[in-house]
């Protein structure tokens, strides 16, 4: 069985995927924040920051830059769109904190792995280089700084 190596990512697109990493560990830290018994509330305060100071932007990125490489009809770009769409209604509604947290963990990691591994091969793909020199614009900009107010994520020792 032939191995295949993993695609290298254009230059120009690591800073959204960087982006993709941080919103993984949110996953996990959601995940963590479960599994040591810590109150819904306050990994929720949590979610609100991380969704308000990087993730909102994020996906507003995204829909400017990378999802008009392809065409408005294209099949990855609604499904992206949908995604995105989902969550933002996630993050908005807060009826139900313990449910909405498991959701935002599962479908944000879902639609992560489908940039990463679908979407994005096909995006570098296709851009021209002016379009990549767009998103390689928006990728000069302030790198992620953690919220260390409360890491409830960490055991204490």
């Amino acid at each position: 069985m032939e191995k295949k190596s993993p695609l290298k990512r254009h230059p120009t697109l690591h800073h959204l995927s960087h982006d993709h990493h941080h919103g993984l560990l949110l996953c996990w830290k959601i995940r963590q924040g479960f599994k040591l018994g810590i109150g819904p509330k306050r990994i929720r305060v949590y979610c609100e920051w991380f969704w308000e100071n990087y993730l909102q932007a994020h996906f507003e990125e995204e829909e400017k830059t990378i999802f008009t490489v392809l065409p408005e009809d294209d099949p990855m770009i609604k499904q992206a769109l949908s995604e995105h769409k989902r969550l933002r209604k996630l993050f908005s509604n807060w009826e139900n904190s313990e449910k909405t947290l498991g959701q935002i963990e599962e479908k944000l990691e879902q639609h992560i792995r489908f940039e990463e591994r679908v979407l994005f091969p096909v995006i570098q793909e296709k851009a021209s280089p002016i379009q990549l020199d767009e998103i390689a614009a928006h990728g000069e900009r302030e790198k992620f700084v953690e919220n260390e107010a409360d890491p409830f994520w960490i055991v204490s020792g």
